[in-house]
């Protein structure tokens, strides 16, 4: 009879945890969270690792149906997201953190922060939210959740930020659809619940020429926090995170540091 022998774990590789995408900087002195835009998926942020800089780690989420994860079934509501998204990193909030989210990911985060607060675990540093609507003054335009496959694919072509390539693909597109409209239901279906401001720094991103965010409604961060808000205007669209990657780590990398080491 044959024995089976299981390979031994190499304890320096980081474990597979399906909702991070981490860097090997596990022992960073700060962990900087980043929250993904409807329909986009933690590849989105892992180049912004190399610019950070070794101080930082890099946890980016990965919702289900996307990624690594995309047989699993969406997330379609705001508290399904959150609860099952927040056992998987209260263990992670044994050092200083901050969460950066754009777009639909930003209003994760910051309804992320508040479920933290309610269950009396860490909070962040500081919240940075980017292109996206404050939660009391944000204005739903369409309904895209409910759209027939070939509408929604039109509305992802209009909002300019998934490849061309991608889009006239049926075959990947039918495996990436449920992912996307999940996430639109997600924003669409939110509601926003009354509660005290969170008494952390909230750091506004936004675009010059975003048509999907009016930066007056932005503003509306303002009510959210007990500090004043900081907003930084960036040339662009509503995707200016890309071009602009690397001057929006710098900023991070400058802020989220400033008390853990001195700068080169």
């Amino acid at each position: 009879m044959t024995t089976l022998v299981q390979p031994a774990l190499n304890p320096s590789l980081p474990q597979y945890e399906p909702w991070f995408c981490r860097s090997m900087l596990q022992s960073a002195p700060v962990r900087l969270f980043c929250f993904p835009f409807a329909g986009g998926n933690a590849t989105t942020f892992l180049s912004w690792q190399a610019h950070l800089g070794p101080q930082i780690e890099l946890c980016a989420i990965q919702p289900p149906a996307r990624g690594a994860r995309l047989l699993e079934p969406p997330l379609d509501t705001m508290p399904a997201l959150l609860d099952a998204l927040l056992p998987a990193i209260t263990p992670k909030l044994d050092r200083p953190f901050a969460f950066f989210g754009h777009s639909l990911g930003g209003l994760v985060a910051f309804e992320l922060a508040r479920a933290l607060r309610r269950q009396g675990l860490p909070l962040p540093d500081s919240l940075w939210i980017s292109g996206t609507e404050g939660p009391q003054t944000r204005q739903l335009r369409d309904t895209l959740h409910t759209l027939p496959d070939a509408g929604l694919i039109a509305a992802l072509r209009d909002y300019n930020g998934t490849p061309a390539a991608l889009l006239e693909d049926a075959e990947l597109m039918a495996l990436v659809l449920p992912g996307v409209r999940g996430d639109f239901a997600v924003a669409e279906r939110y509601a926003y619940q009354q509660e005290a401001p969170l008494d952390l720094p909230i750091h506004l991103l936004l675009a010059d020429a975003d048509p999907w965010v009016d930066a007056e409604r932005a503003s509306g961060w303002a009510r959210e926090s007990s500090r004043p808000l900081q907003t930084d205007t960036y040339a662009g669209d509503h995707f200016f995170i890309q071009p602009h990657m690397a001057a929006i780590t710098a900023r991070l990398r400058q802020a989220l540091t400033k008390h853990e080491v001195a700068l080169p």
